[in-house]
């Protein structure tokens, strides 16, 4: 972490908030608003956690705009609109920088004669680049990496060690592959034959288009026929699994260890959270939230919000997530009213 110090006054006027308390106290690192010391500064943003606000050593907190503290005494207050954005933003000015990429190729890397390299790439140990493969300008190659035939890697794009990036298959530009990640591997294709499953060639690729990210041991298959396509500035976190086919939309988010079937189309901007479950051959429609370890077997409208297996509406799931407490009380009632009717006849 470097070794910086800001003013509660000048952290507010970066992040454009509201200042409660001393403007001139100071922090000298970030952290968790748990862990936090009086030297730091930390965040909360959301009402459900300001029990955590009272606790915390923390000297400077940025908080949302439904924390109803203003209690001074012990901390400075900065109110913001977003949160987790603002605090980000303070963060990566005491974040140390990653190690530097080496441009040049490691004597160890294995490429072809006929690959295609540009000007101030780095390829790092025991890298392998097939024949006809492309590495464009200023791309960063990780120790381990398999470059298949034909594949290509867009300009200024990373990818970590370990990547494999399947023949003819793509990446854009400016986009950064975590390890682990396996790209264009084969679609899970089979058919029922006379004597068992019968492999349907893939025979597809994927396309990777600019300023995407992808986490860690996340997998990304080829299409049947056609493309697989991640289109750009998705977001994919690890270990989630892309199928054959699938389209996903511009700045779509999908976090860890959810799942979208084969030939699935997700739209623009829409958010699978973890371990939620996308059936084949559906549409998500732009801007739809599917919550975690949802199961979504129908095609949604734009703008959705979905929970629960199958997923419905929020609405509707919370009526039926209530039905058997209803069901319960009603019970009670009617056995008490029966009770009283039996009293009421043996009363005549």
């Amino acid at each position: 972490m470097k070794n910086i110090t800001l003013k509660a006054s000048e952290i507010a006027s970066m992040v454009n908030g509201e200042l409660f308390g001393d403007p001139d106290r100071t922090i000298n690192g970030v952290a968790g608003i748990r862990d936090a010391k009086v030297s730091d500064l930390s965040f909360v943003g959301s009402k459900t956690y300001e029990e955590m606000l009272n606790d915390s050593a923390a000297g400077i907190v940025l908080i949302s705009e439904d924390i109803k503290s203003r209690d001074t005494e012990k901390r400075t207050l900065i109110l913001c609109k977003h949160v987790d954005h603002a605090f980000g933003n303070i963060a990566a000015k005491f974040a140390d920088e990653p190690p530097a990429w080496k441009v040049g190729i490691h004597p160890s890397a294995a490429i072809s004669g006929s690959a295609k390299i540009g000007q101030g790439v780095s390829i790092g140990a025991h890298v392998t680049i097939e024949d006809d493969a492309e590495i464009s300008d200023g791309a960063c190659i990780g120790a381990g990496c398999y470059i298949g035939h034909g594949a290509k890697v867009g300009a200024a794009s990373i990818l970590y060690p370990n990547v494999t990036l399947m023949y003819r298959c793509t990446i854009g530009r400016k986009c950064i592959i975590h390890p682990g990640v396996v790209i264009g591997a084969d679609g899970f294709g089979f058919v029922p034959g006379p004597n068992g499953l019968v492999k349907v060639p893939q025979t597809g690729i994927v396309e990777i288009h600019d300023d995407v990210e992808i986490g860690a041991n996340t997998t990304v298959d080829r299409a049947r026929f056609g493309k697989t396509v991640i289109k750009s500035n998705v977001k994919i976190d690890d270990q989630v699994m892309v199928a054959h086919n699938v389209e996903v939309g511009e700045s779509s988010i999908l976090i860890a260890q959810c799942g979208i079937a084969g030939s699935s189309r997700i739209g623009q901007g829409v958010i699978i959270a973890a371990k939620a479950g996308i059936n084949g051959h559906i549409t998500i429609g732009d801007g739809s939230k599917v919550a975690g370890t949802s199961g979504v077997v129908k095609s949604l409208p734009p703008n959705s919000v979905v929970v629960g297996t199958p997923a419905e509406g929020q609405r509707d799931f919370i009526a039926r997530l209530a039905l058997p407490n209803k069901v319960e009380k009603l019970s009670a009632q009617l056995k008490a009213l029966k009770a009283e009717l039996a009293e009421l006849k043996a009363l005549k």
